[in-house]
């Protein structure tokens, strides 16, 4: 487990994303409570067709939520998820975006959930989970990136 130093550094990364007008459209709510990570990991993991956790076990879930009264929402959000997996690179900690927030949170039981920590389902949709924790070893190689993706135009 990160400590929540270590973690708010993270979120801070994520408040800092740029945002469409500077709009600041998300919400982003760090999960610890092992209750709500099993929901989410279960949940997650039935959307997904899956039956391992699809958040790797991760101590940290950090859920992104954003405005869909902007235009930009999905942008903005996914902007803070990638922010913050950039800080927790540098801060030695392990990210992953784990998809599915989406259609996790337009369950009817996940709704009550987010107007239990106000937040109201019909004004924010789920953009992305970050599952975030220290590597079981060292963080792997990046994987080869793909040739001819770059097109110059001078």
């Amino acid at each position: 487990m990160p400590s929540e130093e270590m973690i708010a550094k993270v979120i801070e990364a994520g408040l800092y994303a740029p945002s469409g007008h500077n709009q600041q459209s998300w919400l982003i709510v760090p999960v610890t409570n092992r209750d709500v990570q099993a929901r989410l990991r279960q949940v997650n993991a039935e959307i997904w067709g899956k039956s391992f956790d699809p958040f790797y076990n991760a101590p940290v879930i950090i859920i992104v939520f954003a405005d869909r009264s902007k235009t930009t929402y999905v942008n903005d959000g996914s902007l803070a998820l990638g922010n913050m997996m950039l800080a927790a690179h540098e801060l030695g900690l392990g990210s992953c975006w784990i998809n599915r927030a989406r259609e996790t949170f337009q369950r009817v039981e996940w709704q009550a959930w987010m107007r239990e920590i106000g937040i109201d389902p019909e004004q924010y949709e789920g953009i992305g989970h970050l599952a975030l924790g220290y590597p079981d070893g060292p963080l792997p190689a990046p994987m080869p990136r793909k040739p001819d993706r770059v097109l110059w135009v001078r």
